[in-house]
């Protein structure tokens, strides 16, 4: 069983994020700060994750529910990160090992990064090993003073003199700690300096002062370990976070028209010779078949296309699912719990909700089909829509295979429609239609002879 334990540092107010929401909870590629954190350290096959939460704890937890085995420490005050991670300590009484400390607002970090870590640790054993990069604008960075090559401290920015203020070498934020020395020296300690609270930083210079091996692993620059602190950086690693899913698409063989205007999130999956145009958004768990064709300002969220679903222009389609060979919109809005089967067809300012349409099945304009169940090879006629609430509840319609809705028709539910039925332009049917059956429900037509010539003389 793995040695390794990994903590998450998600307590911060994140005060110039100026939000009711907590920052580990924003967004970027449709996953939560912390969520991108989980994700990174479930490659490392752990034998336990635990985050510390704090401002907006009840919030973040919440949040968490979801996570199996997954720990959560409240740090009632937030008194800094070491004060943080000293609030983990009755979990880790009496167990070996080592121990990865994470942010959790750093989203860009790599499981290649945290493997090259926990290597170089593991190879030179250390007692800690700390994460740096060198920046080209280090201001806002803990800075690493060295002696003779050796980290010897980190010196956070509001306590660097002038001169540590020049160095370009900055703390990442992330360290691996053997477990046995840390907590007893993280209760050593004390909290002298300008932001009056109890820094890990400090832990550094505590283990050289007592010949403990320190190392560090460099990157080359800052990208990877930006974190987030106010809603500038959160749209500044959002677009680099973009910009990374559409390379990676692409290079599996999607046409994405113009990478700019597209937003399609970290879960979303793409199939090869798939066209996505301008002004699409693809969210959360989306899977798109291959040869599909998005075409310009859709919105897919958490829904399964087919191969070669034809998506038109403006149409919005959530927790549902289009078979091959569909086409759908312009303007359709397919709502939650919908299924659009083999080759049917939706047309513009077409609505479904909770919906299955039948394979070779056209609903082709100004149409809504609410919580029914259409079958094969059906025609819905322009300006169907199904009656389905009757203010207290929803009922179902079914339109059995082969039937022909005409225009303007109102299916009252609970209602059947029987299999090569027809219904007739303009009626409202509120009772079944049998199978095979014609259906007429409107007022009968009078035609008053000469009425408009005599208005237009009176």
């Amino acid at each position: 069983m793995s040695d390794l334990h990994v903590v998450i540092l998600a307590a911060g107010k994140g005060r110039r994020m100026h939000s009711r929401v907590a920052k580990v909870l924003h967004r970027v590629g449709g996953r939560t700060l912390i969520g991108h954190a989980l994700r990174v350290a479930r490659t490392l096959d752990a034998a336990s994750t635990t985050v510390v939460v704090g401002h907006l704890a009840e919030q973040v937890t919440a949040a968490l529910a979801g996570e199996p085995g997954l720990h959560v420490v409240v740090q009632e005050a937030q008194l800094g990160t070491a004060h943080a991670l000293l609030q983990t300590a009755p979990l880790f009484e009496g167990v070996a090992g080592r121990l990865l400390l994470l942010s959790g607002d750093v989203p860009l970090l790599r499981p290649e990064t945290l493997r090259r870590v926990l290597d170089v640790h593991e190879a030179s054993g250390a007692a800690a090993t700390v994460l740096t990069a060198t920046a080209v604008r280090p201001y806002g960075y803990g800075r690493i003073v060295r002696s003779g090559g050796r980290i010897a401290r980190i010196v956070e920015e509001r306590d660097a003199s002038p001169a540590q203020r020049k160095i370009h070498e900055i703390n990442a934020g992330l360290y691996v700690f053997d477990l046995a020395p840390l907590f007893p020296a993280i209760r050593q300690i004390a909290a002298s300096n300008a932001q009056g609270e109890y820094y890990l930083t400090d832990l550094v210079g505590l283990y050289r002062r007592r010949r403990l091996v320190v190392e560090t692993v460099v990157l080359p620059d800052t990208t990877e370990i930006r974190g987030i602190n106010s809603r500038t950086e959160l749209a500044e690693v959002a677009a680099l976070v973009r910009q990374g899913k559409n390379e990676e698409l692409m290079g599996s063989g999607v046409t994405i028209v113009d990478p700019a205007t597209t937003y399609i999130d970290q879960d979303v999956e793409v199939g090869a010779d798939t066209v996505i145009h301008p002004g699409v958004l693809l969210e959360g768990r989306t899977r798109i078949g291959a040869a599909c064709e998005i075409h310009a300002g859709v919105r897919i969220v958490d829904s399964t296309i087919g191969d070669r679903v034809v998506v038109n222009n403006y149409c919005v389609i959530t927790e549902s699912t289009i078979a091959e060979g569909a086409r759908v919109g312009p303007f359709a809005h397919i709502r939650p719990g919908s299924e659009i089967r083999h080759d049917a067809r939706v047309g513009n300012f077409v609505e479904l909700k909770k919906t299955v349409l039948g394979e070779g099945s056209k609903a082709n304009h100004l149409t809504y089909l609410g919580d029914a169940v259409v079958g094969d090879h059906v025609n819905v006629g322009a300006g169907t829509i199904t009656c389905n609430y009757d203010g207290v509840q929803k009922h179902q319609t079914v339109i059995e295979d082969g039937a022909f809705i005409g225009s303007d028709s109102q299916l009252v539910a609970p209602v059947r429609v029987g299999a090569g039925a027809y219904v007739a332009a303009g009626s409202s049917i509120t009772k079944d239609v049998p199978p095979g059956a014609l259906a007429i429900a409107r007022g009968r037509q009078e035609n008053k002879e000469g009425w408009a010539d005599k208005l237009k003389k009176e």
